[in-house]
């Protein structure tokens, strides 16, 4: 008579976490930092900062290259020739961020939580921060179809 073997059950390795929870914003590429972008837009939305309190208000108007459809750069690489005031976050220490709305995963990371549900490195839809009312697309207007108060300048492109 034989004896029946023995099934041992094979657990499967446990997933590692997710890089943005391995690694400080600092320890990232530049390719794992690019995707940590939710494609909200609301850093490129213009804000008045209040030189008494600092507190930053955001306008309805949004830099001339955000396509307001995706909610993205359109001349992401260049844009610091086009935009020199624009910030590369890249290069920024986490302290810049405070102006950062608080929903934006830079932000969220920097100050030790993890990435909302909505994002598209949790969901794995290219689309769920639209879909989740959290981008300005359809909330701001192009900043060449805003008119300045006479106080108000445009930046120069």
């Amino acid at each position: 008579m034989t004896r029946p073997r023995t099934v041992r059950r094979v657990r499967p390795a446990p997933k590692p976490a997710p890089f943005w929870l391995r690694k400080t914003l600092a320890q990232m590429t530049r390719a794992e930092w690019d995707s940590v972008c939710a494609g909200c837009g609301r850093c490129c939305v213009l804000k008045i900062e209040n030189p008494d309190t600092l507190e930053v208000d955001y306008t309805n108007i949004a830099c001339r290259h955000l396509d307001l459809e995706t909610c993205r750069c359109t001349c992401y690489r260049n844009r610091k020739k086009k935009v020199p005031e624009c910030l590369d976050l890249f290069r920024c220490k986490p302290e810049v961020f405070k102006w950062l709305p608080e929903s934006c995963a830079y932000r969220l990371l920097a100050e030790g939580y993890d990435l909302p549900a909505w994002h598209p490195l949790v969901s794995g839809a290219p689309d769920s921060t639209r879909e989740a009312g959290m981008s300005v697309r359809g909330h701001v207007i192009p900043e060449t179809d805003a008119r300045w108060a006479p106080a108000m300048k445009p930046r120069p492109s």
